[in-house]
């Protein structure tokens, strides 16, 4: 164990004793009823190396009994789990972490001066309320997007499991159910993940853990406002049950002014409209991948415009549609107006003037009767053409209708006489 260079006593007085640990919710486990063991000074802290108060417990049935690592003043420098040395608040890395609030703790390694800082960090943590993390942590500014959206905030009890079972690899277990490890086939040796190191994942250098962590952010998808600015519509997918028109008010009308709320239960979304573009544009930046109510995380989208949803041939997501087969062909369309040819169903000759037919109507009724024709005065507009003759007046010339042929039974007398 640790001896400093002054007195023995001195460094005594520091070893640590407590009586519970720092732990996260996923090493404590699911279980509210844990039995615990605590041994006073058992260990070392593998950063500090200064003994400290051991904890160990069962997590729940089927799993791997957990022991602290580290102790509870290097727990508070890092506000990490003193087990997993994971953040308390977003479940991630520390280099995940002071990647994303961007700090860089530069913490001693060597043994005088790792203590030196480690009794003022001490002094430091005795004079806060307890509440706040404290050194670089406490002067971070605000979490980035990074953080929120890389943030976990459901237990993963999936991490207490026991270890593999060397014998079943071997195959010379003889336990068979009874084994407490588990009997699966290992991982690649040749996997990152697989050489982890408990002080490389405090200080936040070389975790592979870490690294797939922020890989996974930078190819994480973004939402890009759309190019139609009368968009000011935004979706929310996956609200469940119990949300209602309140919690989502209560999200959202920080970032602008709302005009109207539409839930649709029966496919648990709903629809915000804004009343200005900037304010759909700020919450959407806001809340993308991010919005988390009664522990559900939502899925925020943008709208889209009435244009896009009235236009024919394309489903939602802009495609073509396949033509469906069995329906009949399109119309070709009608000719055009140049194109079409007369309809001349009395063979009349296109360079004379069409025949004028004048049909009269009988007059309503309490009007003089017009006389007949050929006993009153012709009665035409005085602006028209003349009425033509009648047909008996008329000189001769080409028959266009079969009853003024003479040769044909049944023909008047005028007509004969005329011809």
């Amino acid at each position: 164990m640790a001896t400093s260079l002054g007195s023995n006593t001195y460094n005594r007085q520091n070893w640590e004793d407590s009586d519970f640990p720092i732990l996260c919710q996923t090493c404590l486990g699911e279980n509210p009823y844990i039995r615990m063991t605590k041994e006073k000074y058992g260990k070392e802290c593998k950063i500090c190396a200064r003994p400290f108060t051991v904890f160990r417990w069962c997590p729940g049935l089927r799993m791997r009994f957990k022991k602290t690592e580290v102790c509870q003043t290097c727990s508070k420098m890092k506000n990490v789990c003193q087990t997993c040395l994971l953040d308390l608040e977003y479940g991630l890395p520390i280099q995940v972490r002071d990647t994303g609030i961007s700090i860089k703790d530069n913490m001693p390694r060597s043994d005088v001066n790792k203590e030196y800082y480690t009794q003022n960090m001490e002094r430091e943590i005795q004079n806060s309320d307890g509440s706040s993390p404290v050194g670089m942590l406490g002067k971070a500014q605000n979490p980035s997007d990074m953080l929120l959206k890389l943030a976990r905030t459901t237990p993963y009890y999936k991490r207490n499991r026991p270890h593999i079972c060397s014998f079943w690899v071997k195959g010379e277990c003889k336990r068979g159910e009874e084994c407490p490890y588990r009997h699966e086939k290992p991982t690649d040796p040749d996997d990152p993940l697989a050489d982890q190191n408990i002080k490389d994942r405090y200080y936040g250098v070389n975790d592979p853990v870490a690294d797939k962590l922020l890989k996974r952010a930078s190819s994480m998808p973004r939402l890009d406002p759309p190019e139609d600015k009368s968009i000011t519509t935004l979706y929310i997918g996956g609200l469940g049950e119990n949300v209602t028109d309140s919690e989502l008010r209560n999200n959202f009308y920080q970032y602008g002014e709302i005009r109207t709320i539409t839930l649709v239960q029966r496919q648990q979304c709903a629809f915000i409209q804004f009343s200005t573009r900037p304010g759909a544009e700020l919450a959407a930046e806001k809340t993308f991948n991010k919005l988390i109510i009664n522990g559900r995380r939502l899925a925020v989208k943008w709208g889209r415009s009435q244009a896009a949803k009235g236009k024919e041939g394309f489903d939602e997501m802009g495609t073509g549609l396949e033509p469906v087969p069995g329906l009949p062909t399109i119309l070709p369309p009608p000719p055009a107006l140049e194109d079409e040819t007369p309809a001349n169903y009395f063979n009349l000759d296109p360079s004379g003037s069409p025949a004028v037919m004048n049909i009269s109507l009988p007059p309503p009724p309490g009007l003089p009767t017009p006389p007949p024709p050929g006993f009153g005065s012709p009665l035409f507009h005085p602006m028209g053409p003349p009425p033509p003759p009648p047909m008996a007046l008329r000189p001769p010339g080409q028959i266009h209708y079969p009853s003024q042929d003479p040769q044909r039974m049944g023909a008047h007398a005028a007509v004969r006489h005329s011809l």
